[in-house]
């Protein structure tokens, strides 16, 4: 078991390879599901429920690698935190992104959004948000991986990964360190 590195391998030719990591595969399967169907581009999928994974030499280059994190769940977000150690830094120049379920729901702590949102900033990647309980929120989460994977694996003419991640990264708003005006209270 090593590091994951982004270059590593050579691209494939009109192909982009995804790596899911959830610590629960609820969402991870289904959204494998309908990234598949992609026509355009050969779309492979790659699963896992956390980092690092084991070595092997048949595995393809790595385009992007998603986190996907159930608001809910305290170990989702435990193990996505500990995976992101075992990323090569390259994979920080576009080609890593977060995706949240659950962010709706009356049993997710405002705390856990608030460090997953600090973890993403700090990372510069952007954080997504999923529908994961509805047909049409897997699909419009696969489609916004998909353009992010598009760019990722090179197969977007005059776009860079670090482009498209200078313009979708997560980002703190000036107060977000600061305490609120009803604690100084």
């Amino acid at each position: 078991m090593s590091m994951l590195k982004p270059f590593s391998k050579l691209p494939g030719l009109n192909t982009a390879n995804v790596l899911l990591v959830e610590n629960e595969e609820q969402f991870q399967q289904s959204l494998a599901e309908v990234l598949v169907k992609e026509t355009h581009v050969t779309v492979n999928v790659r699963l896992a429920k956390s980092l690092p994974v084991p070595v092997d030499e048949s595995r393809p280059r790595i385009e992007l690698v998603v986190f996907i994190i159930d608001l809910t769940s305290e170990l989702s977000f435990q193990s996505a935190e500990a995976s992101v150690k075992y990323l090569d830094p390259g994979y920080f120049l576009g080609k890593v992104c977060f995706m949240v379920t659950r962010a709706r729901s009356a049993s997710a702590p405002a705390e856990r959004l608030d460090a997953l949102r600090k973890m993403a900033a700090s990372l510069r990647c952007p954080l997504l948000f999923a529908d994961d309980q509805t047909s049409e929120g897997v699909v419009s989460a696969a489609e916004r991986l998909l353009t992010i994977l598009k760019v990722s694996a090179g197969l977007v003419p005059m776009t860079t990964a670090l482009h498209l991640s200078n313009l979708t990264r997560c980002t703190l708003p000036p107060d977000m360190d600061q305490p609120s005006f009803d604690q100084l209270l």
